[in-house]
This record gives C-alpha cells, sequence and structure tokens, in this order.
C-alpha cells in the first residue's frame, strides 16, 4: 500500500530511521557457536524448531542481531556469539511503501514486518530478479549492512505503478526513481511479457 498522507511524510520516515538503534553486529567478531534451528521463511515467519515464533516484539529483537556474512549464511550475532539459522529468501519483508514527491524528484521509502523503515537511495537500492523456472518476479529492498527485505505482492504491484521508461546506455529500460537515481528494473518485456 502506497501512503501519501502529511502524517507519514517523508518526515516521519527519517525520523522512525532517526530513532532505530540496532547493535552494531557489523562490529563484533565472536566465535561461531554452531547452529540453531531457527529459520526465516519467504514470507518472514520465523520459525524455531519448526514452530511459528508468534510474539513480535522476540522476533524484533532477533531482527536487530541478524547479520549476512560474506560466507552467504545468515547468523544471530552477540559480542560474545556468532550462531547460524537457515533463511529461506530474504530476512526481512517490505509490507508498506511511502512515496513523497513525483518522477525524478520522487523518494520512495518502505516499512518491513518488524518495524525498520528504509529510504531507497544508493546505500538503500532496490532490486529485481526473475526466477528462470517460473519466471516470476522478486523485488528486494536493501535495509541496512547487508540485509535485505523481499517487497511483497501487493506492494511491488504499487511500485510498478510508479515505474517508468527510461533511456539507459542507448536502451529503454523500465524502472523507478528515488533519492535522485533511478532504478533499472529491466526492460518491459523482461518484467511483464515472460510472465
Amino acid at each position: 500500500m502506497t501512503n501519501e498522507s502529511p502524517d507519514d511524510g517523508l518526515s516521519a520516515i527519517i525520523n522512525q530511521i532517526k530513532d532505530q538503534r540496532h547493535p552494531p553486529v557489523h562490529l563484533w567478531n565472536p566465535d561461531y557457536c554452531g547452529e540453531l534451528d531457527i529459520r526465516i521463511a519467504r514470507d518472514g515467519t520465523w520459525f524455531y524448531m519448526g514452530s511459528p515464533i508468534g510474539r513480535k516484539p522476540l522476533v524484533k529483537l532477533f531482527s536487530s542481531v541478524l547479520r549476512y556474512d560474506e560466507d552467504g549464511k545468515f547468523y544471530l550475532v552477540t559480542p560474545v556469539e556468532k550462531i547460524g539459522i537457515q533463511v529461506d529468501d530474504a530476512p526481512l519483508v517490505a509490507v508498506e511503501m511511502f512515496k513523497e514527491g513525483e518522477g525524478k524528484d520522487q523518494v520512495l521509502s518502505f516499512r518491513t514486518h518488524v518495524d525498520d523503515f528504509v529510504i531507497v537511495d544508493e546505500d538503500h537500492p532496490l532490486r529485481l530478479t526473475i526466477d528462470p523456472e517460473n519466471n516470476e518476479p522478486s523485488p528486494y529492498v536493501t535495509i541496512r549492512s547487508n540485509l535485505e527485505a523481499l517487497i511483497v505482492r501487493s506492494v511491488f504491484y504499487d511500485l510498478v505503478e510508479l515505474a517508468e521508461e527510461e533511456q539507459v546506455d542507448g536502451q529503454q529500460r523500465f524502472g523507478v526513481w528515488s533519492s535522485g537515481r533511478f532504478f533499472d528494473f529491466g526492460s518491459v518485456n523482461d518484467v511483464f511479457e515472460k510472465q
């Protein structure tokens, strides 16, 4: 859902981001302590030993110490331990989009299912992949420290409505503007005609 009311404008998002306090997990280098039977499903549901974790404050706490390392694995990290977990796709899910401005001057931002807010910019880019087997698009936004959120289907449709064609390196490309940057999703054929 795209939200454009004054109460939910860019200044409100900036205030949310300023108030976010995540532990500096990217600075911690604790010993690896093995795996924990925690799995994050593609829809953002956290499971412990096969059962969903139903308490949102606990999920938010765990997500605040989540890290994705260069070895391609996800870990829960504290100053004294690093524990591996399983993630089916992206560890976060973008469930709401906000838009301010128009065209090349617009700024997009997202809220995740654990109430992280991010403004789409050079450090927090959008990207789109197309599954080669079923041609299904999967859109992502970088939230923090190379952790991405999968954008839910309904919000992706809102994002596509904002998309426009631009000339990029001599080719017509399809994408969206945010924070003065064009985020290229590919050609219109790549995004739609394969489906």
